[in-house]
């Protein structure tokens, strides 16, 4: 196991120190002078300028620009405008280029707090439940965003590979976040591997259906948005950067799920052949599948739901509105995903009754014949 995973973590170090961006991009475009702070409404009024429904919130400044202080934000306004009263903590832009009186302007409600709470709320449930382990968890959680906030986006941005970059962070997040949560053992590193090699084929398949697809990335505002502002971004490669790292989460969960269940039947039928562990895994495995893939089909499914809405209003036909880049995308990501799973399982219960099988023999044998009853 440590020929296989030597080579491993020598390739993602070696990855990491390849494409670890070095800070020097400069960005250029619409929006991007533009600086954001967090601030607390005290009142509304009107704005100075006879506009019907235009409204000017009194804000005391918490964070950003001009903090601590006061300023005067515009609101926004109209039939869909958000109801914004005071004591409504929001998210407001500064441009300093604007006139006097319209620097500042609303962009958002401030949900960090109840954000905080509800972050909170999800550490205690682990922490109550999974005890030591739940703390490697949240470490595992913790080290992954920070690895995609510091690592991934801005080596994407600087205009390398989508696909290579992510490959090399899944990789690196493997590494850490299965032995954090699963402690240092063989069942990991079984567990592990597993998950690379459903990667791979995750990788691969989806390199050659967005190909063939004629997928172009852009289709929505914030990939077109990219592209106006960072034209060495691959919006193609970025959507199998999505692909991969979105897929790593559920492949974690059913490479763990295998291999544990084969070690424990290995425990309990320490003479069972790696064939008959293999066969009996796998009825685990099936049903493991059946309800894992409908899973993260419906996900994909969901996150598209507000656009097959507006293509059921307009009476599309459904092979027509699949095809779609926005929603094909999705079709895409979910059975590309998908089959990344049904490989998973296989693989991994594969791997892991062989060397199962085998620790558990060698086990048994030096600690002397066994006396059942």
């Amino acid at each position: 196991m440590a020929a296989v995973v030597g080579p491993l973590v020598l390739a993602t170090l070696v990855g990491l120190f390849v494409l670890w961006p070095d800070g020097d991009l400069e960005i250029s475009g619409p929006g991007v002078d533009v600086q954001r702070g967090t601030a607390e409404v005290q009142s509304i009024g009107p704005c100075r300028q006879a506009v019907e429904g235009c409204q000017l919130a009194q804000v005391e400044l918490l964070s950003g620009p001009g903090a601590p202080g006061t300023a005067e934000a515009l609101l926004p306004y109209g039939s869909q405008a958000p109801d914004v009263v005071a004591g409504d903590r929001i998210i407001v832009s500064f441009t300093e280029q604007a006139p006097d009186g319209e620097q500042y302007a609303f962009q958002d409600f401030d949900r960090g707090p109840p954000l905080l709470v509800l972050l909170i709320l999800f550490a205690v449930g682990v922490l109550a439940l999974s005890r030591w382990r739940g703390i490697g968890a949240l470490a595992s959680l913790a080290y992954s965003l920070v690895l995609i906030a510091v690592f991934m986006l801005p080596a994407i941005m600087e205009g390398s590979s989508p696909l290579l970059v992510a490959v090399t962070t899944a990789s690196a997040i493997m590494l850490v976040t299965l032995y954090l949560s699963h402690g240092f053992t063989v069942r990991s590193t079984v567990a592990m591997l597993g998950t690379l090699v459903s990667l791979l084929v995750i990788g691969g398949l989806g390199w050659v259906f967005t190909r063939v697809g004629h997928f172009t990335g852009l289709v929505d505002e914030g990939s077109q948005y990219i592209s106006g502002i960072a034209a060495q971004v691959d919006l193609r490669g970025l959507l199998l950067a999505g692909l991969v790292i979105g897929a790593l989460g559920v492949l974690d969960d059913v490479t763990v799920t295998q291999t544990w269940a084969v070690w424990e039947l290995a425990d309990v039928d320490p003479d069972a052949s790696t064939r008959s562990l293999f066969t009996r895994a796998m009825r685990i495995g099936r049903s493991h599948v059946a309800s894992t893939v409908n899973t993260l089909v419906l996900a994909y499914v969901g996150a598209t739901l507000p656009l097959m809405l507006v293509f059921s209003a307009l009476s599309l036909p459904f092979g027509i509105a699949v095809s779609q880049e926005i929603v094909a995308q999705e079709v895409v990501r979910g059975l590309v995903g998908g089959l990344g799973i049904v490989a998973a399982v296989p693989v991994t219960t594969l791997i892991a009754a062989v060397v199962a099988g085998r620790l558990v023999r060698d086990r048994t044998a030096a600690s002397g014949p066994s006396h059942r009853a």
